[in-house]
């Protein structure tokens, strides 16, 4: 059996290959790559949620590859930040910017958001075609964390490319390189920062570790990584995912347009329909244990499927149906437990503020292309397009 995870056919539709692995079973042993390697993949919704939970999966990355001859060269600050640690690290590490990202904290935000839209889309041709991808989703939530971090402007466009970089499944001569790039990069900034201290997130992280030392300058680059590609990679996914979800489904598109105030409750569903994350983070067992009906050994990759949990019959009736009117705020797109995404109110605000905007502004909005030649993304852990071409 080949590596289901990585045909071809599963980045343009991933759905097929999740519902015939969770009827099989809710947590089955797959191929992984080459040489008799493999994991455990955990589609069900109940497992899913109870793996999130569990102390015995491990997130501690360094501790599970020590010792094992590797060809990668993966700079530290991308393979050992804070969503490859366990309690306490990790909470330490969390606590430190948790404060940015709070509702309160995002809702001061909205107004530079909506401007930002504003200015985006104003730069929209009055007939298109014109790329939402490239256009909207990308620069958005790209210029609000090197805002929030103090990158200046002229660099985002190599801040988005490293990015984009660090996602290209089976590449991964590109991934090391851009993990060293971006990690160079921001090491260069925080000296840079030190040098003419400002107001950002990342100038609060320096004044943490040169003052309170509770940040090694390791930490200190590695968090500042992760916070730049974690805060834009799954907003740029879940504005084109959904998107193109209510395209496909005109009358929901419609309902929206007519009324807007139903939008903030609707994304729950946009998020469950077509995440933005399809398999999350890795996590290993640190002993035996039983998930699912499955018994699974100690040392081994467990791979958990939040795109295949959200579509779970057992958990969202008729779930390859978008229904606006469905209770799907129990979706597991930003994760669940302590490791939940930190960023899911920055990313509702920016994706509801798009929206919002694409559909008050442009009533015509069509897809410009046949659904079927949309371009996905080739990586297993994000579900994206790489292009949605509209015509306006």
């Amino acid at each position: 059996m080949n590596d289901p995870l990585q045909d071809p056919r599963f980045f343009v539709d991933p759905y097929p290959t999740y519902a015939r692995l969770r009827n099989a079973a809710p947590v089955q042993k797959v191929p992984t790559g080459s040489g008799g390697r493999y994991s455990f993949v955990v589609t069900g919704y109940a497992e899913a949620r109870e793996a999130f939970t569990d102390p015995r999966l491990s997130k501690n990355t360094a501790r599970f590859f020590a010792g094992r001859p590797s060809q990668r060269d993966l700079h530290p600050a991308v393979s050992q930040n804070m969503l490859a640690t366990d309690p306490p690290q990790h909470a330490r590490l969390r606590g430190l910017v948790t404060k940015a990202f709070t509702t309160g904290a995002v809702a001061r935000l909205r107004p530079y958001i909506t401007g930002l839209v504003d200015e985006l889309l104003d730069a929209w041709p009055d007939h298109g075609p014109v790329d939402l991808v490239e256009s909207l989703a990308v620069p958005l939530p790209v210029t609000v964390i090197c805002e929030m971090l103090g990158v200046p402007e002229a660099d985002r466009r190599l801040v988005r490319t490293w990015s984009g970089d660090l996602f290209a499944a089976g590449d991964s001569t590109r991934i090391d390189a851009a993990s060293h790039a971006v990690a160079g990069y921001m090491t260069d900034l925080v000296t840079a920062r030190r040098g003419s201290p400002g107001e950002s997130l990342l100038d609060d992280l320096i004044a943490v570790r040169d003052g309170q030392d509770k940040l090694t300058e390791d930490e200190l680059v590695s968090l500042a990584v992760l916070l730049l590609v974690a805060g834009h990679e799954t907003t740029t996914n879940f504005i084109g995912n959904a998107a193109l979800a209510l395209l496909q489904h005109p009358e929901s598109l419609a309902r929206l347009r007519a009324e807007p105030q139903l939008l903030g409750n609707a994304l729950d569903e946009l998020l469950r329909f077509d995440s933005p994350v399809g398999i999350a983070t890795f996590r290993y067992s640190t002993e035996a244990l039983t998930l699912g009906g499955t018994v699974i050994p100690e040392g081994v990759p467990v791979l958990i499927a939040p795109g295949a949990a959200n579509r779970d019959p057992d958990r969202f009736p008729a779930p390859d149906q978008l229904d606006l009117d469905r209770g799907a705020s129990g979706h597991l797109a930003f994760g669940h437990g302590i490791h939940r995404c930190l960023g899911a109110p920055l990313a509702r605000a920016e994706g509801e503020l798009a929206l919002r905007a694409v559909i008050s502004r442009f009533p015509d909005v069509r897809l410009a292309v046949p659904a079927e030649e949309l371009d996905w993304r080739h990586t297993r852990l994000m579900r994206g397009l790489t292009t949605l071409p509209l015509i306006v």
